[in-house]
């Protein structure tokens, strides 16, 4: 006999409840055109979408699509899929769902490139967040460059490989993101290699395999996996081994991630610079797909690199250089299983720059750089962006080798001189540069002889982009101390985009990144401050966009 019928009702309810689970909105899509169109909006909260359709593997995402009127759209690239059928399921609202258009370009394509804050001389993608640059290379003519996409919002998440390529290192072509994540985690930060030996064995006839070293991450673990594309990147195939590295409980840490891979001549071997927990740990391998642990260097985080310069030039004098992802380095000697330091740590470049990688396989044997600039673009459906590349070299200096950054040649063709002038007092030289304060983008070159100066530099609209504090050798906040600054002051080589500012100090002996200011402070332009200074020279050039 049942005496209280309505407490079952209850427990029924409740049973009922902790058993409910939200089930996905649907939609199927017959594939015709290039683009799917997706609204973005930040007061939503993000939800899982999963992309499913014959042949290809299942991709889980989230994302903040918009119910009501959108902030922006971002896309996805679905011209593979042209003819077949995909189905997206979506755990948010519905509304948002619909809102979704097959297009043959991108919402927004008449004005991309020309957005008001869209850097001009500056690498961004067309839509989504960017972070670390990933498997620079160069290849039969090509630039590569791999970084780390949300290509589903302005905000970190959803970690791909994005992908774009250039001839000159200067000009881009973004294509079709290369990596996505996968059931062992999205893609982190990694590295890549022509396999021109066939180690391997994935090489197809005379086509050698690229081969991409990249971190698979999720909540509880980081494993390290590799991948192949006979296509010059444009797909790729995951080792079915993977992961080829797992390493979370040799190092009772999460943190084993961004392999750097590179062919260590004298041993005949691969070479794996790998961050993990509080330095970088060096792996070998004969064949990409089993490596061997042989050595850790403490003091590092993120993203190592690992390369061999001469000094001044000279192939007689060679010094290894090891980095991070933070803009400090050791000299030091390596043997193809470990990085002996023969200095302490240093550092050349500071500010809203990290995680900058080098390319691999650069004609002429040139270590050249590229970083991710930490930096936003107010109002614009993208974040982030990769700073110029730079050529790095080790120099001869009162203090022993150390590492200089200058922007690559190639950069030169896309300024104009303006004009050029010499041994002008602040006053003179600030006359000059008033007429210059309008312009959104510019290059300014100068040397400041700084005398008695107690400090001294340039601002713009009040923002204090070179600030030289001679009492506490101090560059912008960061330690710097040139060969003679009172005699021969300081030069700098300033480069000014839309959203950005680059500083190349004394021929790149030290480098300041930030990021520009939109609003102007006390109607004070472009200009020379700092008592008892003056300006042996001053050269202004204009900037050529590399999107027209």
């Amino acid at each position: 006999m049942i005496k209280h019928p309505q407490n079952i009702l209850l427990v029924v309810l409740l049973l009922l409840t902790c058993h409910f689970t939200v089930l996905a909105s649907e939609i199927e899509l017959k594939i015709t055109k290039r683009y799917l169109n997706f609204p973005i909006s930040g007061q939503e909260a993000r939800h899982k979408m999963t992309f499913q359709s014959e042949g290809q593997p299942e991709l889980n995402i989230v994302i903040r699509l918009a119910a009501g009127e959108p902030d922006y759209w971002v896309f996805k690239d679905v011209s593979n899929l042209i003819g077949k059928t995909l189905t997206i399921s979506y755990e948010g609202n519905q509304a948002g769902l619909s809102k979704i258009y097959q297009a043959d370009e991108i919402a927004g394509a008449d004005s991309l490139y020309q957005e008001q804050n869209r850097p001009q001389f500056h690498f961004t993608t067309r839509r989504g967040w960017i972070n670390d640059p990933n498997g620079l290379l160069y290849y039969d003519g090509e630039y590569h460059l791999f970084y780390q996409h949300n290509p589903y919002e302005r905000e970190w998440e959803n970690m791909h490989w994005g992908h774009a390529v250039s001839n000159d290192l200067i000009h881009w072509k973004e294509l079709p993101d290369a990596l996505y994540p996968d059931e062992l985690g999205t893609m982190f930060s990694g590295s890549a290699v022509i396999d021109d030996q066939n180690t391997a064995g994935w090489n197809s006839g005379s086509t050698p395999a690229m081969v991409a070293a990249y971190t698979a991450a999720n909540r509880d673990r980081q494993t390290q996996g590799i991948a192949y594309s006979l296509d010059k990147g444009k797909t790729f195939t995951k080792y079915e081994g993977n992961p080829v590295i797992d390493s979370k409980e040799k190092w009772n840490s999460i943190d084993t991630r961004d392999p750097k891979v590179f062919w260590y001549e004298p041993g005949n071997h691969w070479v794996m610079v790998l961050n993990e927990r509080d330095g970088h740990s060096i792996y070998n391998s004969s064949d990409l797909k089993n490596w061997e642990y042989q050595s850790h260097t403490t003091g590092f985080w993120e993203c190592p690199e690992l390369f061999e310069l001469p000094v001044d030039g000279n192939t007689d004098e060679m010094h290894w250089v090891m980095y991070g992802a933070s803009g400090t380095y050791m000299l030091g000697e390596f043997n193809g299983k470990t990085f002996t330091p023969t200095t302490g740590k240093h550092h050349y470049i500071t500010g809203s720059i990290y995680a900058a990688q080098t390319f691999t396989n650069v004609p002429n044997g040139r270590r050249i750089q590229m970083g991710w600039g930490q930096i936003s673009h107010p109002g614009m459906p993208f974040t982030g962006m990769m700073m110029l590349p730079t050529e790095l070299t080790l120099r001869t200096t009162k203090d022993g080798p150390r590492l200089f950054n200058e922007p690559v040649k190639e950069t030169e063709n896309l300024f104009i001189p303006i004009g050029q002038w010499r041994d002008l007092t602040a006053e003179e030289a600030n006359k000059i540069l008033e007429a210059h304060s309008a312009k959104s983008t510019l290059r300014i070159r100068t040397r400041i002889k700084l005398s008695h100066a107690t400090s001294a530099g340039i601002s713009l609209s009040g923002q204090r982009i070179l600030n030289y504090d001679l009492n506490y050798n101090k560059l912008n906040g960061a330690f710097y101390s040139p060969n003679d600054p009172t005699e021969m002051g300081i030069s700098a080589d300033i480069y000014i985009d839309k959203t950005s500012i680059e500083i190349f100090v004394d021929d790149g002996a030290f480098t300041v990144v930030m990021p520009r200011e939109t609003v102007e402070k006390n109607n004070e332009h472009l200009r020379f401050w700092g008592n008892n200074i003056s300006i042996q020279s001053l050269e202004i050039l204009d900037v050529a966009s590399i999107w027209k």
